[in-house]
């Protein structure tokens, strides 16, 4: 005779809603991002994402947003939003976004993008910042 197995709910994540202090946008990126989401129909936020790859593990990038998704947690500043996904969260927490002027053009900054995973940035002596050019919405790290 065979024994019936027992049936284990697990619980679903707590995905955090908020964030207060995981990610600080300076003044220059607040308004610089709140200005181009303004500019634009139909966007309510900008979510910044990861993605796998480049010799420093991930890429960092912005989008804009047109809606919150569930698991999506929230950072509003000054009328800004920014929505995050929790895979993302575990890569940003400690960052600061910053936006700079070169003699190239501007772009926005990641400042500290490996403080939540305990890497030293980059390629070679990276300096834990990763650019996004927003007209074409790519990084690098520099």
């Amino acid at each position: 005779m065979m024994g019936t197995a027992e049936v284990v709910e697990t619980p679903q994540p707590a995905f955090k809603a908020g964030l207060t202090d995981e990610i600080t946008v300076t003044d220059a990126a607040l308004a610089q991002l709140k200005a181009l989401v303004d500019s634009e129909d139909d966007v309510e936020a900008v979510r910044v994402f990861v993605a796998g790859g480049g010799c420093g593990g991930m890429n960092y990038s912005m989008t804009f947003a047109t809606e919150r998704f569930a698991t999506d947690a929230a950072f509003e500043q000054a009328g800004l939003t920014i929505y995050v996904d929790p895979v993302a969260l575990a890569y940003l927490e400690g960052v600061e976004i910053d936006y700079v002027q070169h003699p190239a053009g501007a772009s926005f900054i990641f400042n500290n993008v490996f403080q939540a995973v305990g890497g030293s940035g980059g390629c070679g002596g990276g300096n834990n910042r990763t650019a996004i050019m927003p007209s074409v919405g790519c990084c690098v790290l520099i």
